[in-house]
């Protein structure tokens, strides 16, 4: 069918049929001109819309230089990974000249999610928002209507060819370049060079409330958000409704989304809107500039020499970044219930950490000491295989992935201390997987570590949304940290922060069949190996659907 496009960036369809292109496009930002990889020549890419429990239909075609894959965000896609995007996990990449249709299916989502590319870093530049409505003639949103929506998508951006920055720091084994600038809806802002004049600028009426659909879509990094002067009052988290938080800020990880009403109840006049980075680890580099853009009261009135800047917390303010995250709660009302697992039946406790591997003979690494660096989940360095697991599982194809992920860590120490032997920091490679029985109530206890270097770290499952029924600093402790636990109205999200040298414990139900990936949201770690993937068992009630006819080849 043929798609209709508006002036506003989004891409419409009939019949639920939609066709994008991924491909080159040249754009010019910080005073420089590059060709970067896009959907259909946007950056950020086109707006999709759906409505709560749609089933959409897109085909990738690829038109650019690279293997590419398309994942779709928070979206659960019932009993069908086929079209969850990871390559290698779900999927073969889309290969250049190729195409793929793939079926998006929607079931609980409501809310803010987004798509993006899944394959090396080609999600620096080829992603976009995914707005869910209710159900037409449903119930509506749980908050009053605001009188406009608008997209707010935080990115980075690099002078270089994101791929040349990755490949780099493959070849050498170290940290990759961090970013030349943060974006807003693609737009470095006032504060950049050669920026001021693209500026992103939002128009607004006194008196009337805007709805942001935040989407943190930067590589690497966790990030502030704030509106100089005004308040925002958080609605929903990851494609789910909450219960209204009213702040100054808000603390987005990569990977999240949130949707936030700002009051235009100041005086008329123009006031930024700001992000810049959250680290609690100021020795790992980080981008240190702030991306701005601009909300413009309607009107005559007199306006002031510069827009006022917000106040955002400092880049390593953890109880800002933690007092933010843990004060938001599931909406958890009559039309919104939640049902949070009490009958644990499988317990998973996985560390997170930071590795480094040797260096392989005749080579020259940029690691700690002349290592590789390298990441891992209970000590296992994720290595995709040469097809994915997703095919090999439904086929019952042997020797592509082993199921021994363990659900303890295999070595035992004070996690958290400041000093940790050197032999701590080799992890083991392999492709492991965690079977999980159809219908089990399952607890995941994330565990970060100070082996390398402590970090937070955004843990993203896909397939499904999870309660963050706790958290803390330091060494979880079983016996004393559950009894803090709340299990009445946790949030319910598909991206979860787990504190630099601290733990986070999640919840879900299993019972949507497949292969889905779990993995840190920084792509550094993705590409380091801090990964693992989830097999949920088929049901007598829930199987896994089959594949379509046109699965990419590997």
């Amino acid at each position: 069918m043929k798609n209709k496009k508006n002036s506003c960036n989004h891409l419409y369809w009939e019949l639920n049929f939609l066709h994008i292109k991924v491909m080159e496009a040249p754009y010019t930002r910080l005073c420089s001109k590059k060709k970067i990889l896009t959907v259909n020549g946007q950056f950020p890419g086109p707006a999709l819309h759906v409505h709560h429990g749609d089933t959409i239909y897109v085909t990738v075609h690829n038109k650019g230089r690279y293997n590419i894959t398309i994942h779709w965000h928070g979206v659960k896609l019932t009993r069908y990974p086929w079209s969850d995007g990871p390559e290698y996990i779900t999927q073969c990449p889309i290969q250049p000249g190729g195409k793929f249709k793939q079926k998006v299916i929607f079931s609980t989502e409501e809310g803010t999610l987004w798509w993006h590319a899944h394959s090396d870093w080609s999600r620096a530049t080829v992603h976009g928002p995914i707005i869910v409505y209710p159900k037409i003639n449903g119930t509506g949103y749980p908050f009053p209507k605001p009188h406009v929506e608008v997209p707010i998508i935080l990115g980075e951006w690099w002078k270089r060819d994101v791929m040349d920055v990755l490949q780099e720091a493959v070849i050498t084994g170290g940290d990759p370049a961090v970013s030349d600038a943060f974006t807003i809806n693609g737009q470095p802002g006032d504060l950049y060079p050669c920026s001021k004049s693209e500026t992103i600028k939002i128009n607004v009426d006194q008196g009337n409330s805007y709805l942001l659909r935040l989407v943190n879509a930067a590589v690497n990094t966790i990030l502030f958000f704030s509106v100089a002067k005004h308040n925002l009052t958080v609605v929903g988290i990851d494609g789910s409704y909450a219960k209204p938080l009213t702040s100054g800020y808000i603390t987005i990880a990569t990977g999240q989304t949130i949707d936030a009403l700002l009051h235009a109840n100041q005086d008329p006049n123009h006031y930024y809107m700001a992000a810049r980075a959250f680290t609690s680890s100021p020795s790992v580099p980080f981008g240190n500039t702030t991306t701005t853009a601009i909300v413009q009261y309607n009107g005559n009135y007199t306006l002031s020499s510069s827009p006022s800047l917000p106040q955002l917390p400092y880049y390593d303010d953890t109880n800002a970044a933690y007092s933010f995250l843990s004060s938001l709660r599931s909406l958890a009302d009559e039309d919104h219930p939640i049902r949070v697992p009490s009958n644990i039946t499988t317990r998973v406790v996985s560390t997170l950490s930071v590795n480094a591997l040797p260096c392989h003979r005749n080579r020259s690494c940029e690691g700690p000491n002349g290592t590789i660096l390298a990441a891992s989940m209970n000590n296992i360095t994720f290595v995709n295989p040469s097809i994915d697991i997703l095919e090999a599982y439904y086929k019952h194809i042997h020797g592509v992935y082993g199921a021994d992920f363990p659900s303890f860590p295999p070595l035992v120490f004070n996690f958290t201390a400041e000093y940790l032997p050197l032999i701590l920091e080799v992890s083991k490679t392999g492709t492991e997987v965690k079977i999980l029985p159809f219908n089990s109530s399952v607890e995941i206890i994330f565990q970060g570590t100070n082996v390398v270097a402590g970090i937070d770290h955004p843990m993203h499952l896909h397939g499904y949304s999870f309660y963050i029924v706790g958290w803390g600093y330091g060494n979880f402790d079983k016996d004393k940290d559950p009894q803090n636990y709340n299990l009445i109205d946790p949030p319910f999200r598909n991206t979860v922060t787990v504190p630099r040298n601290g733990w986070t414990t999640i919840r879900f139900e299993a019972t949507n069949p497949g292969v889905w990936f779990m993995h840190c949201h920084f792509d550094r770690h993705l590409v380091w190996g801090m990964e693992t993937v989830f097999i949920v068992q088929d049901g007598t009630e829930a199987r896994l659907l089959p594949p379509p006819p046109d699965m990419p080849p590997c």
